[in-house]
């Protein structure tokens, strides 16, 4: 990258504009407002500041060289905290970075957040957030079920240094959800509310507008901040900012990098909370890598494309699935019965079913390990939102930690497969079902 004007003004001077990011960048033509899926094409970067490379190369380098000392000094106080916000130039590849950066602006669009910050992976994304956010002794409220790894931060990592948690089923009511709030602010001080939304791997919904509402009436004073994990529709068909939540937090790994070859996290939402995360990252070093920022600015280029065509597939394999006699039901936001709570909830909060959901089975776990082996196209593997399709037994594999009794309330259960649809010929994966069916 190569620059030889002449700085023009005081922040230039400073290094106070980072210099890979364009000064004028276009986010309107002819007074129309760009849609995410075009800026994703260039937005934050200015081919120019880097040889005239359409694509922002690949910053391999652990340091940056400061123009001044001045600047350098600048940087500091952000990263260190002595100014809030963060380093406004490049630093350390611990701090920040170009691919990183460019990557982190990108990210915010779809969520139309303030900041956002990327991660090595979704669980270093969730550890640090609540390592910033909460302190021994505090309280977590969280829906239920979570990601099995997330349970585990909560009830036995951070229950090591005396932060206990509350939770509620995912589709509580808003008198259910204050209850449990209740409760925990009788317990101590209430850090942090933390979703996720649709519940992995039951795809049950939560009111983030009723839990908005309880905090604001319940702990209006301490306001803490309400986090969601977004990974299983987010961010093409939920967008949770829109509904009162303050941090969206992302397994990039999933639909944002697409193609089941990288492993990254995200957290996007309002600029006063996710400076402390980035301290906190600054502080642990979980920033992403390089190579990493980079494959995902090339995947956010399709990301529209790869979750629209995955998501008319799954309403197809879906259709197929609910008719059939060795189905015993189909959890896919799809099929919610019109007035029921969940279906209230996804009129208010979605914007498509998406393209995971949860297959149950008639029988157990013979019947889903029978079905599992005998699949041809889709593969037998854990994970979401790649371009192929994938299927899993979440009792027997993601959530195989969690107690039987624990499991049995959440409904995670023997005769459950989770299955994430990619982005194949609709009627080859009905195929494929359909003789995996025939095995059972």
């Amino acid at each position: 990258m190569t620059d030889n004007k002449t700085p023009e003004t005081e922040a230039e001077l400073s290094g106070a504009t980072p210099r890979r990011r364009p000064k004028a960048d276009v986010l309107e033509v002819g007074g129309r407002k760009l849609s995410p899926s075009t800026l994703m094409m260039g937005h934050a970067f200015d081919p120019m500041l880097s040889e005239g490379s359409l694509k922002p190369p690949i910053f391999l380098t652990s340091t940056f060289v400061f123009e001044n000392a001045a600047a350098g000094k600048r940087h500091f106080e952000g990263v260190t905290g002595k100014r809030p916000g963060g380093a406004d130039g490049l630093v350390y590849s611990r701090f920040n970075g170009p691919n990183q950066e460019i990557l982190e602006d990108r990210l915010g669009i779809w969520d139309e957040a303030e900041d956002a910050l990327v991660f090595s992976s979704g669980m270093s994304a969730i550890a640090t957030l609540m390592l910033a956010l909460v302190k021994p002794g505090d309280v977590i409220v969280h829906s239920a079920p979570l990601y099995a790894a997330t349970e585990t931060l909560i009830g036995r990592i951070l229950g090591r240094f005396g932060v206990t948690f509350l939770d509620f089923p995912a589709g509580a009511t808003e008198a259910e959800i204050e209850a449990v709030v209740e409760r925990a602010k009788a317990q101590g001080n209430v850090s942090l509310i933390y979703l996720e939304s649709p519940a992995n791997p039951t795809n049950a919904l939560v009111d983030i507008e009723a839990v908005s509402r309880v905090r604001d009436r319940l702990l209006g004073d301490t306001n803490p901040p309400i986090a969601i994990d977004n990974t299983f529709l987010g961010p093409l068909w939920q967008q949770p900012l829109r509904h009162g939540a303050d941090l969206v937090v992302y397994s990039l790994t999933k639909y944002a990098g697409g193609h089941s070859d990288l492993v990254a996290g995200g957290v996007t939402g309002r600029k006063a909370w996710i400076d402390p995360i980035r301290m906190m990252r600054n502080t642990i070093g979980t920033i992403s890598d390089p190579n990493t920022a980079w494959m995902l600015l090339r995947s956010l280029e399709t990301l529209e494309l790869r979750m629209s065509r995955a998501g008319e597939n799954a309403e197809k394999v879906c259709a197929f699935f609910r008719d059939h006699p060795k189905v015993e039901s189909v959890g896919y936001l799809g099929f919610l019965q019109e007035g029921t709570r969940q279906a209230d909830i996804y009129k208010r909060h979605c914007s498509g079913a998406g393209s995971t959901f949860s297959l149950y089975l008639k029988g157990g776990e013979r019947e889903s390990f029978a079905f599992l082996d005998a699949l041809k196209i889709a593969k037998l593997a854990v994970s979401l939102g790649g371009t192929e399709t994938l299927a899993s037994c979440p009792a027997a594999m993601t959530h195989l930690s969690v107690p039987d009794q624990r499991k049995q309330e959440l409904g995670i259960t023997d005769n459950l497969v989770r299955i994430s649809i990619g982005v194949e010929n609709a009627d080859d994966l009905i195929a494929d079902f359909d003789q995996a069916l025939k095995a059972v």
